[in-house]
């Protein structure tokens, strides 16, 4: 349904083995006899190696992005520079600039991130510690929390009240992520540490890592809301019924017969990814094929505040060159001039899932939880 080779692929287990990625994501010795099956493999001439990644770009630095989007979108991107890539492809830096550019802009946000860092610290001296927030700290009202079983209650917790807002706000989630410092629109939503990860782990810099996960989470943030809104998991859950309903009734009327009519099992795979639903080298596959498949060229200039972006403008995709640089997906929504959000592509992945799996789920699937564990996403799909 999605019409991507690499989703087929790997939904229908053909990708190979994962064994050649045990140096880049290695496994405790102790949890490697349960580990499952990582089903994505570098495949040569067809994912995006270090060599290819290198040779895109010119000797000033711009890089040749609609090549490198053709090789993603056959076979992803070789663990050796996921990090640097996935920073393109979620639009912290536009092909276009130099290297100049993007040392320039790096160092800022690098400072920018310094100087929050510095006012949580201020506010809570554990925060850079290297220590862990594991609870509140403050009350609803701002009123200090002091545990008089830790030790060192004086770092952990603040000793005044606190009146400010936003402060209140984000103290009150500390013990879960500090991104709510930047976001206190959104806060932190349980699954926000799903997308978070395997930034931390791609990229060295804490920074960099941050302003990675900020743009993953400019894509997805409606999706972490509480309310339902136009682009939230409810109205792609509402899209996802109406597709199955269309193209195969049957397996609809089957999982309206077991309560499932509003494909609320599907809830967590579209709000972050399917990153429990596959393994994690398998999910960051998963995203770099999205990702590159809905690329815009727009992407730096949508996301960035800076004087530099505001002075070139939002980019029009309208000409043959722009449109070169769009991904599979992204290309044919501007073509047809359908404003068709980044997450439809999700959707439909969901949907060529149960697709796949519609005859064991019709003949196994008694319940929802049959839906999910063995009848339609689980099956050669491992889930964790």
């Amino acid at each position: 349904m999605v019409g991507c080779e690499g989703f087929r692929a790997m939904l229908l287990g053909k990708s190979g083995g994962g064994e050649e990625l045990g140096a880049f994501y290695p496994i405790r010795p102790e949890c490697q006899e349960d580990a499952p099956r990582t089903r994505f493999k570098p495949r040569a001439g067809k994912t995006l190696s270090p060599r290819r990644w290198h040779a895109a770009f010119s000797e000033d630095g711009h890089l040749d992005f609609a090549k490198v989007l053709r090789r993603i979108q056959r076979g992803g991107i070789h663990p050796a520079i996921k990090g640097l890539v996935w920073e393109f492809l979620l639009g912290c830096y536009d092909p276009n600039s130099t290297f100049e550019d993007r040392n320039q802009i790096r160092q800022r946000r690098r400072d920018q991130y310094t100087i929050w860092k510095a006012e949580c610290t201020n506010l809570v001296p554990v925060i850079g510690s290297g220590k862990f927030v594991t609870t509140s700290i403050i009350t609803e009202d701002g009123q200090p929390i002091i545990d008089p079983s830790t030790s060192n209650a004086q770092e952990w917790h603040v000793n005044n009240a606190v009146s400010d807002k936003k402060a209140i706000q984000w103290m009150l989630v500390l013990h879960q992520i500090v991104y709510a410092w930047v976001d206190n629109d959104i806060g932190y939503v349980q699954g926000m540490n799903d997308i978070c990860s395997p930034m931390v782990i791609l990229l060295e810099n804490e920074a960099d890592a941050f302003w990675c996960f900020d743009r993953a989470m400019q894509r997805l943030r409606e999706n972490f809301r509480c309310s339902a809104t136009s682009i939230g998991v409810q109205a792609q859950l509402s899209t996802l019924s109406q597709v199955i309903k269309t193209v195969d009734p049957k397996l609809h009327q089957h999982l309206e017969e077991l309560d499932g009519g509003e494909y609320l099992f599907a809830f967590r795979m579209l709000m972050v990814l399917f990153r429990r639903e596959f393994t994690f080298v398998d999910a960051l596959y998963l995203w770099e094929l999205m990702w590159a498949m809905e690329y815009n060229p727009n992407a730096f200039s949508l996301y960035e505040e800076s004087s530099a972006a505001t002075e070139k403008g939002v980019l029009t995709v309208s000409s043959d060159e722009l449109l070169k640089q769009c991904g599979k997906f992204e290309k044919k929504n501007v073509k047809t001039g359908s404003s068709t959000q980044q997450s439809a592509l999700a959707v439909f992945l969901v949907a060529s899932v149960l697709e796949t799996k519609n005859k064991r789920i019709l003949k196994e699937a008694k319940g929802l939880d049959d839906v999910v564990q063995h009848g339609g996403m689980a099956g050669d799909i491992v889930t964790n």
